[in-house]
């Protein structure tokens, strides 16, 4: 299942993420889909200071995301997740992290 396209990453908070996957695994599905939608020239707009990091490995790893904040990480095993569900727990943390979308779903 393929993530929404209407929904706008938006990196503000994020310092960094790094995806390691190993190409040739029929598990990467969804943490391609992920990166290719927080690797975007729209998203990576959104925080210049953001590095996004791909690590392709052919060592039969798991897929893994792990991402950064200001002292706090995420780290998402794609193996088991749906690239949805990938987009909608970094989105999710990331209005929690920023003031300004807490100030403006409060209204």
């Amino acid at each position: 299942m393929a993530a929404p396209r209407k929904a706008t990453v938006v990196l503000k908070a994020v310092k960094n993420i790094t995806v390691q996957f190993c190409p040739f695994e029929s598990n990467v599905r969804s943490t391609r889909e992920f990166l290719a939608r927080v690797a975007s020239e729209k998203a990576r707009s959104s925080n210049m200071n953001c590095e996004v990091i791909t690590t392709v490995k052919h060592d039969k790893s798991e897929p893994v995301v792990d991402i950064t904040y200001d002292g706090e990480r995420l780290v998402m095993k794609g193996a088991k997740l749906t690239g949805s569900e990938m987009l909608a727990a970094f989105q999710s943390r990331c209005a929690a992290k920023d003031p300004q979308t807490n100030t403006a779903a409060k209204k």
